[in-house]
């Protein structure tokens, strides 16, 4: 196995890593799949040429890219796994005088067992999601591992000779007796004799646990004491013995989601579909081949877990510090600005909504070595997402999780409940108008029946937990509402084109529920006969004193010139 290349730095205590060299596989992966690990390691880019003359070796593009920014995902990888569980293999205990531990771990010592830990080396498959500034929980799988590790040393008190009394100390023996993994005061799984366990769980249902790590370690020592009695000897034998129990726990959120879906026909036959779930999702496919799919607000990226990257290792004359072995790397969501997306673009999916409750960006609270398309405003978390498509295959739908390999059950409508939407009639045109300004009525109604769509009643709340509206139209960058008769009326004193488009609200929460559609009308204060009688008033006043000059300079002209020159 390959670990990391670690550059530290001594004199603030901070570590940053570096991938292995380009062009090796490492831990089961690729050459390129090993260099998207590592996000959050130090992105300083040197080029081609630099490297093949500092490594005599030529990187692949994967490489080149990662070494100058983070590499992120549409959806969790395998690959943070993968490396984890064949990396773990590289963590070995120290011997019997000597404990082998990560510098955070918490550690025990009794009077023999001295420096005894139980550590969680990671729990997958799992995510860490960067919600908001507060907010970070650890997504497992409902089924997984957790891999730990655990050491100690055993202290051998010195034999000492006093007088006539002699003093000697043996170990007998010492292990691992059990670890196990406990879930709200129950043992879940368990083994014994190992100081890499991997206890596997399995969850049904999701919620909130603490995940314990625990270990009982225990030492069997002989201490033998001779008494001189000048003729004879006086021999006492005991067997001290000593258990320690230690551990280590994980907070973490089961990540088994239940989306529910809603269905909706469009008047030419496109399908509508929304799916909700209230913890964060992936996004889900649309049909048989995946090609039809839309995805959220979440991309992931993957790093290591810093806090491996020293190990310590305790002897009874001090500790030292080095670079650990073995690093678990870990599948990290985060809001990225690209945003919901359906694919393909053309001829695709269309997103026609999405909601959740807003939250604030994680930026801040991310490792600054984490160079990705974050948001850095508040967000949308995507809970909900619904499209409009002309390809809709029900039995091919599949909704994706965060967790890598985890997939939402879906709870279908009731039957009967696909809502069926229908055309919208809307017209626009001149009610009233002068030189000056002009008041466009704009009428909203439905097309099949001809009754009117009234946009003005309290906004119902939507059953995923977002206010939709009842719906606006738009004219001019203006929103306005239609009232009981479907009605609005709108003041302008531009001359031109209006164009008025019907947003609907969504028809999750509408019955009957619209689809949109656009009206165009032109004003202009001269298609009125009192402004084209205005203009000829006006450019008659305006001509008077022209006529005056013209009239005068005649009359000069037949005063002043032969009369048979006008003749």
């Amino acid at each position: 196995m390959l670990g990391l290349l670690l550059v530290g730095c001594i004199a603030t205590g901070t570590v940053t890593a570096s991938p292995p060299q380009s062009g090796t596989a490492a831990n089961g992966l690729s050459a390129n799949e090993t260099a998207t690990l590592w996000s959050g390691d130090a992105d300083r880019y040197i080029t081609q040429e630099e490297y093949f003359q500092q490594y005599g070796t030529e990187r692949s593009t994967p490489a080149q890219v990662a070494n100058g920014t983070d590499i992120t995902f549409k959806r969790p990888p395998a690959t943070a796994e993968t490396w984890t569980r064949n990396d773990f293999t590289d963590l070995n205990a120290g011997g019997t005088q000597t404990s082998v531990y990560p510098a955070h771990a918490d550690l025990e010592s009794g009077t023999y067992i001295k420096d005894a830990h139980a550590t969680v080396f990671a729990v997958q498959p799992s995510t860490r999601g960067h919600l908001d500034l507060d907010t970070t929980p650890l997504y497992i799988a409902p089924k997984g591992e957790m891999r730990g590790f655990i050491d100690y040393r055993i202290r051998v008190p010195d034999g000492d000779s006093s007088g006539s009394r002699t003093v000697n100390w043996a170990l007998i023996g010492h292990s691992i007796q059990e670890t196990r993994l406990i879930v709200d005061g129950d043992t879940m799984s368990k083994t014994s004799g190992s100081h890499s366990p991997v206890l596997p769980y399995q969850f049904g249902g999701a919620r909130s646990e603490r995940l314990t790590l625990e270990a009982d370690i225990t030492t069997r020592l002989r201490k033998t004491t001779r008494v001189d009695r000048g003729n004879y000897t006086d021999v006492y034998v005991d067997f001290p013995t000593e258990t320690r129990t230690v551990s280590d726990s994980i907070d973490v959120e089961i990540y088994d989601p239940s989306a529910t879906v809603s269905y909706a026909e469009y008047p030419n036959g496109d399908r509508g579909v929304a799916i909700f779930h209230s913890r964060p999702w992936q996004g889900y496919t649309l049909t048989e081949n995946g090609e039809a799919t839309v995805r959220g607000v979440w991309r992931f990226y993957t790093a290591r877990d810093a806090r491996w990257d020293h190990i310590v290792t305790a002897d009874r004359s001090g500790r030292t510090e080095s670079e650990s072995p073995a690093l678990p790397v870990y599948v990290h969501a985060y809001p990225s600005d690209i945003g919901p997306r359906a694919e393909p673009e053309r001829d695709g999916p269309i997103l026609t909504g999405t909601w959740g409750d807003e939250r604030n960006s994680p930026a801040d609270s991310m490792d600054e070595d984490i160079n990705v398309e974050v948001v850095t405003e508040s967000y949308t978390p995507t809970d909900g997402v619904a499209v409009r498509a002309n390809t809709l295959d029900r039995e091919a739908l599949r909704v994706g999780g965060i967790v890598r390999g985890v997939q939402a059950s879906l709870i279908e409508p009731p039957a009967g409940y696909e809502r069926d939407l229908r055309e919208s009639n809307l017209s626009i045109g001149v009610l009233t108008q002068n030189d000056t300004h002009a008041t466009l009525q704009v009428s909203l109604r439905d097309n099949k029946t001809s009754e009117a769509i009234a946009l003005n009643t309290d906004d119902r709340l939507s059953p995923f937990g977002g206010d939709l509206g009842r719906g606006y139209i738009t004219v001019d960058d203006q929103q306005l509402v239609t009232n009981e008769s479907g009605v609005a009326l709108l003041t302008v004193d531009s001359p031109g084109f209006y164009t008025a488009t019907y947003q609907p609200g969504s028809w999750l929460t509408h019955n009957p529920a619209y689809v949109g559609t656009t009206a165009t009308t032109r004003w202009h204060p001269l298609s009125t006969f009192d402004s084209w009688v205005g203009i000829v008033l006006n450019a008659g006043w305006q001509l008077i004193p022209f006529a005056v000059m013209f009239y005068a300079g005649h009359r000069l002209l037949r005063m002043f010139w032969p009369s048979e020159f006008f003749n």
